[in-house]
């Protein structure tokens, strides 16, 4: 069976891993910076915002890619993936834009995020549990 839905996401999910990655090397290389931050705050941001893109990607991607496999519906996958990658793009341009600091921008990625996570884990447990009967 093909997962081209979760392969599109995960995909896109790959390229964004990329483009965050390149915009800390391009500050490192601005600020010659080669290991750590120096407490340069843009970097110390830009450094999160990849980090936090690698630390929630995999769960999501596997579940994502799970739930594919189990037979959701090809528009459900399709509107788990787009939360997710807006829910990321807000995420990054909220804590760039607010420094840091509080931004709606952050708030509502973060939350799409982890509800993106936790629909697709209830999705998940509820194929497991229906297995069972």
């Amino acid at each position: 069976m093909p997962v081209a839905i979760s392969g599109l996401y995960i995909s896109i999910t790959a390229i964004l891993v990329i483009v965050f990655a390149m915009r800390v090397v391009k500050l490192r290389r601005k600020y010659k910076i080669g290991i750590g931050s120096a407490d340069n705050k843009e970097l110390r941001i830009a450094g999160r915002v990849h980090a936090n893109l690698i630390e929630n990607a995999p769960i999501a991607m596997t579940l994502l890619l799970v739930a594919e496999l189990n037979g959701l519906n090809s528009i459900l996958l399709h509107l788990l993936g787009l939360v997710w990658i807006v829910a990321r793009i807000l995420h990054a341009i909220g804590l760039t834009q607010g420094d840091g600091g509080y931004h709606l921008g952050r708030f509502w990625g973060g939350l799409l995020s982890w509800l993106m996570i936790l629909t697709l884990a209830g999705i998940n447990l509820g194929y497991f549990i229906a297995s069972l009967l």
